[in-house]
């Protein structure tokens, strides 16, 4: 388990990359979107490291800058009244798709604490990561003009 972790854990960085590659193209007056990516990234290499058995941790500050950046992009975007079909834009998907490897990477990580626990702050951080994803995809599909549908069920 604790090897489904780790590699759950790098298959989010690396689709981080490609989000980060892809909020490039972005106007300059966003490019706080890939600080936020890129500072995510290099906060999953602690997880990683935690994970592998280092002497390293998610510091609390760490939770408490990816909650603030949180509450600063829902100051920006209408607040969603659904569920939402991931797909406005590309973008937008690809943060979606983020979200839901961090999601699993969260439960790999929280199984794989029979082998490695890791700490009470890695762990809040990587449950906060998802919503920072799910945040993220919201401001892009609103960025680039696109309406969100909602499943017609």
């Amino acid at each position: 388990m604790l090897f489904e972790a780790l590699g759950t854990v790098d298959e989010l960085n690396s689709l981080l990359g490609v989000c980060f590659a892809k909020a490039a193209s972005l106007p300059e007056e966003y490019e706080f979107v890939q600080k936020l990516v890129r500072r995510a990234q290099e906060d999953l290499f602690i997880v990683q490291a935690e994970l592998a058995g280092a002497d390293k941790k998610i510091a609390p500050e760490r939770v408490e800058w990816l909650e603030a950046a949180v509450g600063e992009i829902e100051t920006k975007i209408e607040p969603p009244s659904s569920f939402l079909i991931a797909g406005a834009s590309e973008l937008s998907s690809f943060f979606d798709f983020a979200r839901t490897i961090a999601r699993r990477a969260e439960r790999a990580v929280i199984r794989a604490g029979g082998e490695r626990a890791v700490s009470e702050d890695t762990r809040r951080y990587l449950n906060r990561l998802s919503s920072l994803l799910y945040a993220l995809a919201r401001f892009e599909a609103g960025r680039s003009g696109q309406k969100e549908k909602a499943p017609s069920y």
